[in-house]
């Protein structure tokens, strides 16, 4: 038996703000935008500045974040060749929601551990 498709009844706004969500709220896309928004990078520069990061998982961020038109590679023709990374205006723009995001994760964490372990206690 087919599993029914949880998006079949979403609206496309809706299919495209998930879609939206989904690119940029993974983990690597976050510390990436997050650690863009401090300056240019180059690529080996933010692999070492993104704890955890391999260097096949930040090219495919990168590359999906400058599909987004999030982030901005710039090569500059030398030997070896020189490759910068900053982020966009709209990239810039999408820092500040992250960053709003994660002060209401801080101020709520609190809270949400509490909800948890009431949770966790009667299931």
């Amino acid at each position: 038996m087919a599993v029914p498709d949880p998006t079949l009844n979403l609206s496309p706004a809706c299919l495209k703000v998930s879609q939206v969500i989904a690119r940029v709220g993974d983990k690597w896309s976050v510390l990436t935008v997050m650690t863009l928004k401090r300056r240019s990078y180059r690529f080996n520069e933010l692999r070492r500045e993104i704890e955890g990061i391999s260097q096949r998982m930040l090219t495919l961020t990168l590359r999906n974040l400058e599909r987004d038109g999030l982030v901005k590679r710039t090569v500059t023709p030398s030997i070896p060749p020189r490759v910068d990374y900053e982020l966009t205006e709209l990239g810039n723009s999408l820092s500040g929601a992250v960053q709003a995001l994660g002060t209401w994760a801080a101020e709520n964490a609190k809270q949400i551990d509490e909800a948890r372990s009431k949770w966790d206690s009667i299931s």
